[in-house]
């Protein structure tokens, strides 16, 4: 193991941020605002990988800005992302796997984007099984969810649903991470927005939509049939 074994304030374990990283290596190579890559972990894991969980168990790991990108759209348009850096998608894995345990058995069954176990084949299934059920179909489009989610309201709906101090701690630093924007100046003050393009932004979005859009649906009276 590429870990020392000295005891820590969190229980975050070397194991956790070993697993993480064998997640992440798997997944997209974009560089973020350091420049380290894939390759460059994958030869001295020790050099990077140690500072992650040294400063993640001992509470003071402070997530690095994210890089702002854009992206051509089908349509057109562009698409800004988020890239934060090797390292730092590592730390967000190790939250994103405990907190998703906690969260998952909350979800409705009828919410299927960036879920285990679900996927885009299932919802279409799932919409041409309602189609035959239902006699009318509402289409709702979002404009900018992950751009606009709010700071504070995001982490009251987190507290309703989790107790852990250290997955508190750490949601709400990379909510508020400095952005390098496209134009080259750094955003220090962000009080919304979680960026598309990070590894614990797609939770956060789901737990912010269950709780504002899911739950409130389900608390209404159901209509009936004539």
């Amino acid at each position: 193991m590429i870990f020392e074994l000295k005891p820590k304030s969190i229980g975050i374990t070397r194991e956790q941020v070993w697993t993480a990283w064998k997640r992440i290596k798997q997944r997209g190579k974009g560089v973020g605002v350091d420049n380290v890559t894939i390759d460059m972990i994958e030869k001295n894991p020790r050099k990077y990988l140690y500072p992650v969980w040294n400063q993640m168990s001992s509470g003071c790991y402070f997530p690095p800005a994210v890089r702002e990108v854009s992206i051509p759209k089908a349509d057109g348009k562009e698409r800004i992302l988020g890239i934060p850096t090797m390292c730092d998608r590592v730390a967000q894995e190790v939250i994103r796997a405990e907190l998703e345990q906690e969260l998952e058995p909350h979800f409705h069954q009828s919410s299927y984007g960036y879920r285990p176990g679900k996927s885009a084949h299932q919802a279409l299934e799932a919409c041409a099984k309602n189609c035959w059920d239902r006699w009318y179909v509402v289409d709702v489009d979002i404009k900018g969810f992950f751009d606009n989610i709010d700071h504070a309201k995001m982490m009251e709906i987190l507290h309703k649903y989790t107790s852990k101090k250290h997955i508190l701690l750490y949601c709400e630093r990379w909510l508020k991470a400095p952005v390098l924007r496209i134009d080259g100046e750094t955003d220090t003050a962000r009080k919304k927005g979680t960026p598309q393009g990070g590894v614990i932004s797609p939770l956060l979005a789901n737990l912010y939509l269950h709780e504002v859009f899911d739950s409130w649906m389900c608390r209404l009276p159901q209509s009936r049939s004539s």
